[in-house]
């Protein structure tokens, strides 16, 4: 099944390891086969890695862009799991994060990279002290 993404005028994007960017109109993109894609919103940079599930995020992040080297980033990313798990206490969250696992062991990133993203929420509502989810943000 073909992948359509449609991009913004000049926004990048990660196409088996390679950075592509798009010109200054509107654009679409179909691809044919499979290829690991991620957009520029999705790809964490280093300097935002500064909390245990961004960690996580990053080395799963690495796998999927790099899988043919992606046993290089196993290793650390087994650490952070296992340092995150360590420390949290959620039935849930700590469901996601065999999930995350799992994904891994199959090699399949992308899902690993979307039940990252709750380890993230979860993680940034309680780093807000917000145990109900129920901020009220003005962003």
């Amino acid at each position: 099944m073909p992948l359509k993404l449609s991009l913004k005028p000049g926004e990048k994007f990660v196409l088996n390891g390679a950075v592509v960017q798009n010109g200054d109109r509107r654009g679409v993109l179909i691809l044919q086969n499979k290829a690991s894609v991620l957009r520029e919103k999705d790809i964490l940079q280093p300097e935002d890695v500064n909390t245990p599930s961004r960690r996580i995020y990053f080395q799963v992040m690495l796998m999927y862009i790099d899988a043919a080297g992606a046993d290089k980033y196993y290793d650390e990313f087994v650490c952070r799991m296992s340092e995150f798990m360590d420390a949290i206490r959620n039935p849930e969250i700590l469901s996601e994060c065999v999930t995350v696992s799992r994904s891994c062991l199959q090699r399949d990133y992308y899902k690993a990279l979307l039940s990252c993203r709750k380890l993230i929420a979860y993680e940034d509502m309680r780093l807000r002290n917000d145990p109900a989810g129920l901020s009220a943000d003005s962003d």
